[in-house]
């Protein structure tokens, strides 16, 4: 495996504005809420414990994860939200799967459908480009002096991880879906710095696009992460490195 998480793409999001960034918290703050709505204990819910993670390592404040957690009840209500995954087509061939957190399949399925649809793209049905990821757990874990690659070596194989990266900066580890939370446990019992937690839908391999079909994707993923109902958006296109998003 090389790079599939793409490093410098996680270095990328942590430099973004500052409105940019809350709305990172916003879409997380929400992830938290649900989770945390039927029980707010992480130490007994493990998904939970897997988005605070996910929250930590995005660099948010631990205030506003509490803030969240404390909040889920009570900012829900009776709004039931509902996990739904969308899959489709970019220009040029390019594939994309979109995750929600909603409270109105319509109003998400229509703000999607015509995102897409007016950058060049397309909503396809369930299954049309799934088969060309991977669903994968990914740990990117700060690289330094004492954490070296043999150290990182025996790491990942006490904490059953399939596989791990090694950059510059950073280590990438990667799990099964299964195995994430297990894993994300031993590593924090190891204090290392996580730079990102998260189960991920990795390409298998990436498309390149040029010119106006690079412009027209990219304005694409920038409108869709712009949805309020949009949580993540996982694409095959390889893009310039200060772009990169997924």
């Amino acid at each position: 495996m090389s790079g599939h998480s793409k490093w410098h793409n996680i270095q990328a999001k942590k430099g973004k504005t500052d409105a940019a960034r809350g709305a990172i918290f916003t879409k997380i703050g929400r992830e938290l809420a649900v989770a945390a709505k039927n029980n707010p204990n992480p130490e007994t819910n493990s998904k939970l414990a897997d988005i605070i993670a996910k929250a930590k390592a995005a660099n948010m404040p631990n205030e506003n994860i509490k803030r969240s957690i404390a909040k889920a009840a009570g900012e829900l209500g009776d709004k039931e939200y509902k996990e739904l995954t969308y899959e489709g087509y970019g220009v040029a061939g390019s594939a994309l799967i979109i995750t929600t957190l909603t409270d109105n399949v319509n109003r998400t399925a229509g703000d999607i459908r015509s995102t897409m649809s007016k950058c060049g793209g397309q909503l396809g049905n369930t299954g049309c480009v799934s088969y060309m990821f991977d669903n994968k757990g990914v740990i990117v874990i700060e690289r330094t002096v004492a954490l070296d690659e043999d150290t990182m070596m025996e790491y990942c194989l006490e904490a059953g991880a399939d596989d791990y990266v090694a950059e510059d900066d950073a280590y990438e580890v990667y799990t099964t879906p299964e195995n994430f939370s297990e894993a994300r446990k031993y590593f924090e019992g190891k204090n290392v710095t996580f730079l990102e937690a998260a189960v991920k839908m990795i390409p298998q391999s990436y498309i390149s696009l040029e010119g106006d079909k690079l412009e027209t994707f990219k304005k694409m993923l920038d409108r869709l992460e712009e949805l309020d109902d949009v949580q993540d958006v996982y694409h095959n296109v390889e893009l310039p490195e200060e772009d990169d998003e997924d």
